[in-house]
């Protein structure tokens, strides 16, 4: 298959598996998913679901596993309505990208208090920028007379 065909065919699983868990999914264990992409093999046969998972380490795990026991129903959906030779085997790997980002923006918000605080401690030990560029101004005007 070339790679426009593989990418439109990750894409339209991708569709049909998040649509299914949203809608269709009755499993109490998975929660809160969302389905961020597909890669698929070029023969078609597998498919690696990357998923999102709010919550903690040990919810992951058990909504992973929920998934992975969903995995038959998934793919029923998939042949339901997306016509291919083969059904292509679901496996659930965990994104990490949006835990990553929000660590990454915590990090940054850190960073810019610490410099407030940096600033605000060396400003009152300096004069501000207008009151040194009055002082400049008084001694640089020449006497008159």
């Amino acid at each position: 298959m070339t790679a426009r065909r593989l990418l439109k065919a990750a894409e339209a699983i991708r569709e049909v598996v998040s649509m299914a868990i949203l809608t269709e999914l009755r499993d109490p264990r998975v929660e809160h998913v969302t389905v961020v992409g597909v890669e698929v093999t070029p023969d078609m046969r597998e498919a690696k679901v990357i998923v999102s998972i709010m919550g903690n380490e040990s919810q992951q795990r058990t909504v992973l596993k929920g998934l992975q026991n969903s995995a038959g129903f998934l793919q029923s959906r998939i042949s339901d309505r997306i016509e291919t030779r083969y059904i292509p085997r679901l496996s659930f790997v965990v994104d990490d990208g949006v835990k990553k980002s929000v660590a990454v923006q915590q990090i940054l918000e850190q960073i810019a208090k610490e410099r407030e605080a940096n600033q605000k401690d060396i400003a009152p030990a300096t004069a501000s920028p207008s009151e040194a560029s009055a002082d400049a101004q008084a001694t640089d005007t020449p006497d008159p007379s």
